[in-house]
Order: structure tokens, then sequence, then C-alpha cells
């Protein structure tokens, strides 16, 4: 590296980069239960979370952290797993003044596809944070640094 060349911007500290992560976890996850629900106040909240959204993705410090959309999203996946934590199958149930069954889903599913997408948010992002750091510590050291 050269004296005139300018430095690029140190990346993002490990408290920031699973800031933004949970941001965008949460955001995501609330668009997602907005666009599948039938709640009015949550399909209405759909609009602006969006914007949110693309003013989220417009800042590239923010964008380094941005799967944590997928965790957001197999978080959804994992609370349905604990609603029908019954399943599979009609669960019957009776107390002194009435009594019903209800029908469960299988839970496993739910479960095995929300995990697989909160652990995979994790560790991509982390990856993709751990990759950013290598690549601003080889460019310090005079490396040449190949895009």
């Amino acid at each position: 590296m050269t004296d005139g060349e300018p430095l690029r911007p140190a990346p993002a500290s490990w408290l920031e980069t699973w800031a933004w992560f949970a941001l965008w976890a949460l955001l995501a996850g609330l668009i997602v239960l907005g666009l599948i629900s039938f709640v009015v106040l949550l399909m209405l909240a759909v609009i602006p979370l969006g914007i949110v959204l693309i003013l989220l993705a417009a800042s590239s410090r923010a964008r380094r952290s941005a799967f944590g959309a997928l965790a957001g999203v197999g978080g959804l996946f994992i609370v349905v797993a604990y609603i029908q934590r019954d399943g599979p199958g009609a669960t019957c149930w009776h107390t002194a003044t009435s009594g019903g069954c209800d029908e469960h889903l299988n839970p496993w599913p739910w479960l095995l596809v929300g995990l697989a997408f909160v652990i995979g948010g994790i560790v991509l992002n982390a990856l993709y944070a751990g990759a950013v750091r290598r690549r601003y510590d080889l460019d310090l050291m005079g490396r040449q640094v190949h895009p």
C-alpha cells in the first residue's frame, strides 16, 4: 500500500455486526408475520417495516449483517413448532365446565426448518464478518487483496 492510497474503512466491531444482525432478524420476522397473519394491525405495519427495511438495505454497514433476515424467518418457524408441540394428531382436554379436542401438526419439520434458518443465518453472518476482518487485516499489512 502506498502513502497516497486511502485506507478503506475499518470493518464493523463485533457488537455492531451482531446489533445489525438482530435488527435484520427482527424486521424480517415482523414483515413475514405481517404478511401471513390476518391481524389488520400487523398487515398495516408491513408497509412501514418495508420502508425501514429498504433504508436498512441502503446502508453498506447494515447490509453486511443481512443474514439476520434468515434468522428472523427461522424464528417464526420455531414459534409454529412451539405452538404445535402437542402434535401430531388430536389432543383432547376437559375442565369442570367444558372440553374439546384440538388438531395439531407435526412440530418436527417446523422446528428443523426453523433451526436450519437460524443457525444458517448465524453461521453465515459470522463467516462473512470474519472474512471482512481478515481482508482488512491483510490490506493493512500491505498484501495485495483481490476482490
